[in-house]
C-alpha cells in the first residue's frame, strides 16, 4: 500500500542527516508517511523532477549540494525569498505546479534569535564562503542590520554577491586567504556589539580540505557558527572554543530549516519539544 513521502536530494547524499530528523518527527506524530534520501546529480535532475511530478504520493523534497541553483529553471514558481537568494532548498507541489522555497535563511537565524532580540550599537559578520548556503546567510544577516565581510577564493565573486543581495550596506569582499594568517589588529570595545564568524563553505566537511582561519581575526565575544554537519564537531568550532568563543553547530541550522520544510510536506508543524534529544542522537 502506498503512502505519502518526501525526500532529500543531492550528490553525494548518503551522509545526509535529513532522513533521521524528519523520521524522528514522523514517528513522534504517528504519521503514516516516509522520508528518504535519493542521490540526484545535475545530469539526472530534470528526469527526477519529471518522474516525481507523476507520483501522487510524493509531497516534495529538500535540495542540497550541488543542486540548489540548478533546480531554479526547472520549477514552475519560485517564492520571493528564494528568488531573492537565488537558491532553492525545498520543493513542494501546489496542484500541478512545483514550487521552490528557501528555508535555509530562517533555519540559519533560528539559533541566533535570542541575540538578535537584543539591541546592539553595531553588528558585523565575517562570512567564509560564497556558495548557495552563503547566499541565504548574506540575505538573512543583511536584513538584520549586519555589516558583512564576505570572504571567498574569488573576491570578485564575493563582491558581486554582496552587490546583488545586500546593495544598501557598506559591506566588504575579501580573499579567503586573508583570514588564514594571524593579525595583530587591536579590536575596539565590543561589549555592545554582536560579532559572528560563519563558515558557510564545505571546508572542514568530511572528505574536504580543512578551513584555514586564524582566530586572531575574531573580535572578543564573537559567536562562531559552522554550517557543516559532518562532522558536527568541526576543527573550526573546536578552535573557536579553545579561544573562548561561543559556538553554534550546523545541526541548529539543519533542524531549523527542516522544521519549516516538514510543515510544507506534511501539513503540520513538527514537535520541537524533544529537539535536545534529537540533536544528541544526530551527534552519534
Amino acid at each position: 500500500m502506498s503512502r505519502p513521502y518526501a525526500e532529500v536530494i543531492g550528490d553525494p547524499i548518503a551522509q545526509s542527516k535529513s532522513p533521521a530528523i524528519h523520521g524522528h518527527w514522523i514517528e513522534r506524530l504517528g504519521l503514516d508517511a516516509d522520508y528518504r534520501a535519493t542521490r540526484v546529480t545535475r545530469d539526472t535532475l530534470a528526469d527526477y523532477l519529471a518522474c516525481r511530478r507523476a507520483d501522487p504520493d510524493w509531497r516534495g523534497c529538500n535540495v542540497t549540494m550541488p543542486l540548489k541553483q540548478d533546480i531554479l529553471p526547472l520549477l514552475d514558481r519560485i517564492e520571493p525569498l528564494a528568488r531573492t537568494i537565488g537558491a532553492v532548498n525545498t520543493v513542494t507541489r501546489e496542484g500541478d505546479a512545483l514550487v521552490g522555497a528557501n528555508t535555509d535563511a530562517p533555519g540559519f537565524l533560528e539559533p541566533l534569535l535570542p541575540a538578535l532580540g537584543t539591541q546592539h550599537l553595531f553588528r558585523m559578520a565575517r562570512i567564509l564562503g560564497t556558495g548557495g548556503a552563503a547566499r541565504a546567510i548574506v540575505a538573512a544577516l543583511a536584513e538584520h542590520g549586519f555589516t558583512l565581510v564576505l570572504a571567498g577564493r574569488d573576491p570578485a565573486k564575493a563582491r558581486a554577491l554582496l552587490d546583488e543581495l545586500a546593495p544598501d550596506g557598506e559591506h566588504h569582499a575579501i580573499d579567503l586567504a586573508h583570514f588564514a594568517t594571524p593579525t595583530d589588529f587591536a579590536f575596539d570595545d565590543r561589549e555592545h556589539c554582536l560579532d559572528l564568524v560563519v563558515n558557510a563553505s564545505p571546508l572542514g566537511m568530511r572528505g574536504q580540505p580543512p578551513l584555514a582561519f586564524d582566530w586572531s581575526h575574531a573580535p572578543p565575544r564573537s559567536i562562531a557558527y559552522d554550517i557543516v554537519t559532518d562532522p558536527v564537531e568541526t576543527p573550526f568550532l573546536a578552535a573557536a572554543r579553545q579561544h573562548g568563543f561561543a559556538t553554534v553547530t550546523g545541526l541548529s541550522m539543519l533542524v531549523g530549516q527542516a522544521a519549516a520544510a516538514f510543515e510544507r510536506f506534511f501539513g503540520q508543524p513538527p514537535p520541537r519539544d524533544t529537539d535536545n534529544d534529537l540533536m544528541e542522537s544526530l551527534r552519534q
